[in-house]
């Protein structure tokens, strides 16, 4: 008896919180980042870069996509990068939202 009670005390918690997970995840919660804080998103984003870099050069070394391509490609991962570098390494994901209900 004790354990449904508290099985279904837990269970009515959990929609609580998704509801505010949404509200952060909506772009309606204003956040400001600490130096420190932008200085280690963005190591970590140039260490993805990097990586990333690294997975495109060596599908244009096997031949699985032209050099002409890769470029492109990188290209496109370095503007994504300053994007995120000029938002203060906060992603803008609610325009994403929009675009993904068409």
């Amino acid at each position: 008896m004790i354990f449904v009670l508290t099985f279904t005390v837990v269970l009515g918690a959990l929609p609580v919180h998704a509801e505010q997970g949404l509200t952060v995840d909506s772009g309606n919660v204003s956040v400001q980042l600490t130096e420190t804080q932008k200085q280690e998103l963005a190591a970590l984003h140039q260490d993805i870069l990097a990586k990333q870099k690294e997975v495109v050069a060596k599908y244009v070394e096997y031949g699985v996509i032209t050099q002409e391509k890769g470029d492109k490609i990188i290209s496109r991962l370095e503007k994504r990068y300053e994007k995120l570098e000029q938002n203060q390494f906060i992603p803008k994901w609610a325009k994403c939202r929009k675009n993904s209900k068409k």
